[in-house]
């Protein structure tokens, strides 16, 4: 007799344990690409907003023209532009005070480092889901493996004599679980290291813009 060792079959047929198991690697792995998709249009963005920004920066536009286009804006510039806006705003609060210029330089650059991390926390958002995902699904697999083949070595404990027929379709589906648990962990791995090389790289460009511009305000006064 023929054996049906076809994919939909072989899930069917399997334990309510394994089929839970299969079930909770695919919602993942849909919510993973889901999330891949995503962050990859927004580091996109970011690195688009970034280039734009720092090409008008230092085109010699003055700095309060572009500090009062950014607030008419209405809306969060993301980015740069919201660590040049909390820089500038704190700079020219803490002039009207009159404390000392180093006083006004340090509290601006103050104030950039919290935009700025701001923003980092913001690009790094979700990126323990994929790290989870990562370590997590092949282990889960595993359990589904190692649940359903138990159950098949079970099963042929009542029985007088084991033949493949009975063996294969139990370790077919049990394996089934081990590759799904692959199939979430290795996409979701890759987009991390990606992409938190990425979050990174703009880091260090936001910081090095937080070097330069505290180094402009140091050099003129800005009125």
């Amino acid at each position: 007799m023929e054996l049906d060792l076809s994919l939909v079959r072989l899930v069917l047929g399997a334990s309510v344990v394994v089929q839970l198991v299969m079930l909770l690697l695919l919602v993942t792995s849909v919510v993973s690409w889901a999330l891949i998709f995503r962050k990859r249009g927004v580091l996109a963005h970011a690195r688009r907003d970034s280039a734009d920004f720092e090409s008008r920066f230092w085109s010699g536009t003055d700095l309060v023209s572009m500090y009062n286009s950014i607030n008419s804006a209405g809306s969060d510039p993301g980015g740069m532009g919201s660590i040049f806006r909390a820089g500038f705003r704190e700079y020219a609060r803490l002039r009207r005070t009159g404390i000392d210029q180093r006083d006004v330089i340090y509290g601006s650059e103050r104030a950039m480092r919290v935009a700025m991390r701001h923003e980092v926390d913001a690009l790094e958002s979700h990126l323990s889901f994929l790290a989870t995902v990562g370590s997590t699904s092949p282990y889960i697999g595993l359990f589904g493996t190692v649940w359903g083949i138990m159950n098949s070595f079970r099963a042929l404990g009542n029985v007088g004599q084991a033949t493949l027929a009975m063996v294969a379709p139990g370790i077919a589906e049990a394996l089934i679980a081990t590759a799904m648990g692959l199939f979430a962990a290795i996409p979701a791995v890759i987009a991390y290291n990606r992409y938190l090389s990425d979050v990174e790289s703009l880091s260090n460009r936001f910081s090095t813009f937080v070097e330069e511009f505290s180094t402009i305000l140091q050099r003129q006064r800005v009125d």
